[in-house]
């Protein structure tokens, strides 16, 4: 399949780059800095230099792609909007040129999944210390659900730097409390590439969690 990966510098789009590659997929990837991929060369590795925020760029980027991966972030700046307004530029990219598969990565704790979260995650982390990075998610998931796209909104816990294990929960209720609010980037790319061969959380949002 032919995909591109939006945020592909980033901690959990370098995992997606190699997997999709060692799926044998097709891979484009965008990113302000393609030096921060010079780890990576393949054949079927297209890099990308571009901004999201510049609505041309994004839409030339996505011609003739048949699957678009979000994977935005934005470092330490805390109140950058770069996961919104990216993601609401690259839905409009999308829309003009006919292409529908969107998977957007989020994070638990957005719309109903917020009741997953524990004391410290809803009011320390996402409450104070990481509140503009909240509502810019938050946001973020409205311009999907708001597309014509066939979206899926995959929700991580909190990122860490384990192996993949292929074994984690997903797709649990909003009382779901037994959770470690916890997983590997390596097994957040893992779901995420799963989507592009199921349909089974089309127009969904699930969470993901040990």
């Amino acid at each position: 399949m032919k995909v591109i990966i939006f945020g592909a510098s980033g901690t959990v789009g370098k995992h997606l780059i190699q997997q999709a590659l060692e799926q044998g997929h097709e891979v484009s990837t965008f990113s302000r800095d393609i030096s921060k991929l010079n780890e990576f060369d393949h054949p079927k590795l297209y890099k990308i230099q571009g901004d999201v925020l510049h609505k041309e760029a994004v839409e030339k980027a996505i011609i003739g792609k048949e699957a678009v991966i979000v994977v935005l972030g934005a470092g330490a700046n805390r109140k950058s909007v770069v996961r919104s307004i990216g993601t609401q530029h690259i839905i409009q990219a999308m829309e003009k040129t006919g292409i529908n598969r969107l998977i957007c990565q989020s994070t638990l704790g957005a719309g109903n999944s917020y009741s997953n979260l524990n004391f410290f995650w809803k009011y320390i982390m996402f409450g104070w210390f990481l509140k503009p990075v909240f509502l810019d998610h938050q946001q973020q998931e409205r311009f999907v659900t708001q597309s014509n796209l066939n979206w899926t909104i995959v929700r991580p816990g909190a990122f860490t730097d384990g192996p993949q294990t292929k074994n984690y929960q997903h797709g649990f209720s909003p009382s779901h409390r037994s959770l470690k609010l916890k997983i590997s980037r390596a097994d957040i790319a893992h779901f995420i590439l799963q989507q592009l061969y199921s349909n089974h959380y089309l127009f969904k949002s699930p969470g993901l969690s040990y």
